[in-house]
């Protein structure tokens, strides 16, 4: 299993909705709006790194109102 954060930058005003979206993606575990850098933070648990890109790169990023992430993945 490999778990990562997804780091979440959004259009402005956009952040109520973009969490119930990402929320309902595949392999999403929890999505939370913080302050910040950033205005929603995403744990993935999936079974491979490129499906973390998958989630990442495509599904999130693929969103209408997000404007920039950035994927960590858990060394422990």
């Amino acid at each position: 299993m490999v778990t990562a954060y997804i780091m979440i930058k959004a259009n402005t005003g956009e952040a109520d909705r973009l969490l119930e979206e990402i929320d309902a993606i595949e392999g999403v575990v929890d999505t939370h709006i913080v302050a910040g850098d950033v205005d929603l933070i995403a744990k993935v648990e999936v079974d491979s790194p490129g499906k973390v890109k998958d989630v990442a790169a495509t599904s999130i990023q693929g969103i209408d109102g997000v404007e920039d992430t950035r994927t960590y993945i858990a060394m422990d």
